[in-house]
């Protein structure tokens, strides 16, 4: 007897089945047949996971889990990111909310890294737990912390390497400031948001009581304007980094300003003289053609600054105020010897004492008030304007100027762009080789250094007066440079950014620099890796420099294809984030969560009592019961059914109750096979009577080759949806109907056989989902596989079905015949339920016209007719006049079912009427795409168009006809 509870409750065996998959020891690697391994992109310690990990750890999970079956080796290494500075914020505010007045710096170095330790140990168990939740199937005794010893030696080894090389350097560039962190952060790490704000207009006074004759024409040439000028107006933005101008710009083609390249200007309030510079980087139409020089704090200021030799300015201080005083961290205020500037010293008393140690933006108000009172100040107008943001405090970022570790590009980017062209690695969608190569092509040395204290720290070490030693470790530097125990050596207090060690990744986890850790872990056997799988915004943060730099310290590549995914949006296709509240937890989704639950998770945190007001009341909206649970294998299915090709995935719940009930589906038919196959036990492959049977075998054989393919081509949402089509339509709701005649008929072979081949196709559908749905799979196919003589623990180790399994079945008369029998079947319940006659209200069935093999079939099917239509009789016509009667047509035939008795005529001429016109309509659909097809439409597609045609023919004259006796 079935044990199989009467409803399908995930809850009731996920965790189970989970904990008995891990504890078999089925995930991690057999050591035979050929390696296929993936990286997990390794998810920060930050928290908890959100929408967009499960999106592609299910992906992931459904490519190795296929592939196991399908009888590789693999892989799948496991892993979390530090996430340096991700990481002190979030543990920062943790030390806030305690309450107990710890900080950071009160902490001090050590004492914070220790809480950090902690905070990791909670929140990396945490993230294993999420994914395994999910049914995440990978080696967790292989899972690496890019923190954990072995990938920490990898990141000293692969720096003191490139440092040997020359391609690490330390030097003052420009670089991405947070004030609030007071570190340099990625261009990854800024949000460029539009914003409202204003363009002023200054002068700036030519030098030596200089003048020149202004002229201005409009777009026909014509003059606007003459005028004898002293000055020249500059627009800027930002007005508080003049300052730190050391050149005033125009296009040297700009007729406006003759003879001014090369003159001098004298920057307001400072009395400083800067050049006036000639460079075609100018655009002449914005503002006032004239553009202001700061190369300490723009990057487009600094190329400009570089092509002339300008020198470079700091004038603020890390936390984004004006440098106070000569005593003022900031040493480097001159970075390059002009002697116009004197000392640092000197510049800094040049700073009119009223700006000195003031915030950025307090500075901006105090100087536009004393331009304007110098009668300096132009204009005022708003402007709408590019304002870039670090995305974890929200502060405006600053070009800043500081001394920061280097790796040259250049070399590098081209021999990464290479792999690429040529093949060795390969993007699926392929167009994402664009996107690469337009990053590789316009690449910049790389900043690694960050200003913190949780990360890698800098293999290098300076002595008292200065000078920089890389080494592995203190040890090595004194050997290699003969320094003793005297020479007081101190290392650098930066860290490298998390970009650094992250591109290491595809061999840091394989052993990489020990040989003997490499022999243990694979190195060889599982690098390249088979697939990344990875979202469109890191291509260039994360996928080029992995491959860059496996390629430079290994001699391979990372991975040989990666497969870019779309981010995942909620249901009107917007962002999801905390400050929006349209954040969705996948764990919420599985296990469900109470409305009051969900408010509070959304609104936590959130410093404006006016959007945590606005937050609610959406969710109440949203969700006025939370969210019910739907179960792992629900969720799966849904992102699974999304997942297509170079595009975002607008998730909507409705889907994942939408699957949720096809799990339910699936559960159900189980039932009713285990049911109707109680006592039986079938080895081998079944050898079908019916032709029932040979129908749904030959689709079992259809539905293998194309989900075989669909893995291959990565499209998840083909894959989903033509699995989801042959187990709902073809399998439940079809051959479990087809099924019926012969499990209760008189024939003891063909019950008999009809029972193998529903045990078998079931359970050969229950592993071509397992990789999709591995819980409800797991679950249902231990009930099924015994009756098949399987003795195997788990689907999981199931070889995965193949095409071979089916060679030599040749069941196209078969599949002919029951497609004919679903139509009847459809055509004659659409009459019975357009005349809204009851499914058990026995009706006649009249026949008419039809080919000779309409007549051997309804010979052949005639019973199962009767059997499943609740059919009184059937006749046929033969020549003789046909009664008023309800019709559907099959081909040629038309199946007329008499109204005497059974409907009102009046409504069923209205029904005719309604379906005639129908048909009408999608036969000049048909004869309209036929005129327009030119002779470039394949022939295949115009004769299939001709067959629809046709057959729309054939239906309207039948449906005509039969109105006409009314």
């Amino acid at each position: 007897m079935s044990t199989l509870p009467s409803g399908y409750e995930p809850k009731t065996f996920e965790s189970r089945l989970y904990a008995e998959w891990e504890t078999s020891g089925c995930f991690t690697p057999r050591g035979e047949g050929k390696p296929y391994s993936i990286l997990l992109p390794p998810p920060n310690v930050t928290g908890t996971l959100h929408m967009g990990h499960a999106f592609q750890h299910t992906l992931m999970d459904a490519l190795v889990r296929f592939h196991r079956m399908d009888g590789h080796d693999v892989l799948w290494q496991m892993g979390t990111d530090h996430a340096g500075i991700a990481t002190e914020m979030v543990v920062s505010r943790n030390l806030a909310l305690e309450g107990k007045g710890e900080t950071r710096d009160s902490l001090g170095r050590e004492g914070f890294i220790a809480k950090v330790w902690e905070w990791k140990a909670t929140s990396g168990d945490t993230i294993e737990r999420q994914m395994r939740r999910l049914g995440a199937s990978g080696d967790w005794s292989r899972s690496t912390f890019t923190m954990d010893p072995q990938p920490s030696e990898a990141v000293v080894e692969a720096f003191v390497r490139w440092h040997e090389e020359g391609l690490i350097y330390r030097g003052q560039r420009l670089v991405n400031w947070d004030p609030v962190l007071k570190t340099a952060i990625s261009d990854l790490e800024v949000e460029n948001v539009e914003e409202d704000g204003f363009l002023w207009s200054i002068r700036y006074p030519l030098a030596d009581g200089a003048s020149y004759e202004h002229v201005e024409v409009d777009a026909d040439g014509n003059e606007v304007l003459r005028e004898v000028r002293d000055y020249l107006v500059v627009a800027t933005t930002r007005p508080e980094t003049m300052l730190g101008d050391t050149a005033v710009m125009i296009h040297p083609e700009d007729a406006r300003y003759p003879g001014l390249i090369g003159r001098e200007v004298v920057l307001p309030l400072t009395g400083r003289r800067i050049p006036v510079i000639g460079d075609d980087y100018v655009d002449r139409a914005f503002g006032t053609g004239v553009v202001k020089v700061t190369p300490a704090h723009d990057f487009n200021d600094y190329q400009v600054g570089q092509r002339h030799k300008l020198p470079l300015i700091n004038i603020f201080t890390p936390e984004a105020k004006i440098v106070g005083s000569p005593t003022d961290p900031i040493a480097q205020i001159v970075a390059s010897a002009d002697k116009s500037l004197g000392t640092g010293h000197r510049w800094v008393e040049a700073i009119p004492a009223a700006y000195r140690g003031l915030d950025r933006y307090e500075a901006r108000k105090a100087i536009i008030a004393d331009l304007e009172a110098e009668g300096l100040l132009v204009e005022t107008r708003p402007h709408k304007l590019q304002v870039p943001r670090g995305d974890r405090t929200g502060q405006v970022i600053e070009p800043y100027l500081t001394d920061q570790w280097f790796v040259k590009m250049d070399a590098l980017a081209k021999r990464g762009l290479g792999l690429v062209e040529s093949g060795e690695v390969k993007f699926v969608p392929p167009n994402w080789i664009n996107t690469y190569r337009h990053w590789m092509e316009n690449i910049q040395d790389w900043c690694i250094s960050r200003q913190l204290w949780w990360g890698h720290r800098i293999p290098a070490w300076f002595d008292a007066e200065g000078k920089c030693y890389v080494g592995r470790s203190e040890a090595e530097v004194r050997e290699k440079n003969g320094l003793g125990a005297d020479v007081v050596l101190s290392q650098d207090s930066d860290v490298l950014e998390t970009w650094f060690s992250s591109q290491l990744w595809p061999f840091s986890t394989m052993g990489w620099p020990n040989q003997q850790a490499m022999a243990e872990r694979g190195f060889d056997r599982y690098l390249p890796s088979s697939v990344l799988v990875t979202g469109f915004d890191i291509i260039f943060f994360w996928v080029a420099r992995m491959i860059m730099a496996t390629d430079h310290f290994t001699g391979k590549v990372p991975f040989r294809d990666v497969y870019i995914t779309g981010l995942i949006r909620d249901a009107q296709g917007q962002k999801m984030s905390k400050s929006k509240g349209n954040v969705l937890d996948p764990l919420d989704i599985i296990d469900g969560i109470s409305l009051e639950d969900l408010v509070a998770k959304r609104t936590r945190g959130l410093m404006q009592p006016k959007l945590a007001e606005k937050i609610e009341k959406a969710t109440r909206k949203e969700f006025p019961e939370g969210i019910a649970a739907h179960g792992a294998d629900a969720l799966r299915f849904t992102i699974a059914a999304l997942a297509g090709h170079g595009r975002d995935i607008k998730f909507d719940l409705g889907r994942a109750e939408g699957y949720k009930n096809f799990c339910n589906k699936l559960w159900n038919a189980t039932r009713f096979v285990l049911m109707n196959t109680d006592g039986a036990s079938f080895g081998g492959a079944p050898q079908p009577v019916t032709d029932a049977e040979k129908w749904i075998l030959a689709r079992l054989a259809a539905v293998t080759a194309e989900a075989r393919a669909q893995f291959a081509a990565y499209r998840f949402d083909l894959l989903a949806q033509a699995l989801y089509e042959f187990a709902w339509n073809e399998f439940c709701d079809w051959f479990v109907e087809l099924a019926k005649p012969a499990l209760g008929g008189d024939d003891a072979a063909a019950a008999a056989s009809t029972r193998h081949t529903l045990l078998h196709v079931l359970e050969s559908l229950l592993r071509l989902l397992h990789p999709l749905v591995p819980f409800v799979t797991e679950e249902l196919w231990r009930q099924v596989a015994p009756r098949l003589g399987i003795n195997e623990a788990t689907i999981s180790l199931r070889p995965y079905p193949a095409e071979a399994d089916f060679a030599g079945q040749d069941y196209a008369a078969a599949e002919a015949d029951i497609e004919w029998f679903k139509a009847m079947v459809s055509g004659l319940r659409r009459v019975r339920s357009e005349l809204g006659v009851s499914p058990g209200k026995p009706v006649r069935l009249l026949l008419a016209d039809g080919v000779d093999a309409d007549r051997s079939r309804v010979a052949r099917f005639e019973s199962q007719l009767r059997f499943l239509l609740r059919l009184e009789s059937v006749q046929w016509l033969d020549g003789a006049t046909a009664p008023a009667s309800a019709a559907a047509v099959v081909g040629e035939l038309k199946l007329l079912v008499p109204l005497e008795g059974l409907v009102d005529l009046d409504a069923e001429r209205a029904r005719l009427d309604k379906e005639i016109s129908r048909i009408a309509s999608e036969k000049e659909k048909s004869e309209a795409k036929l005129a327009k097809f030119s002779d470039k439409v394949p022939a295949a597609v115009v004769e299939q168009e001709r067959h629809r045609l046709a057959d729309w023919t054939t239906k309207l004259a039948a449906l005509t006809e039969q109105r006409a006796r009314f």
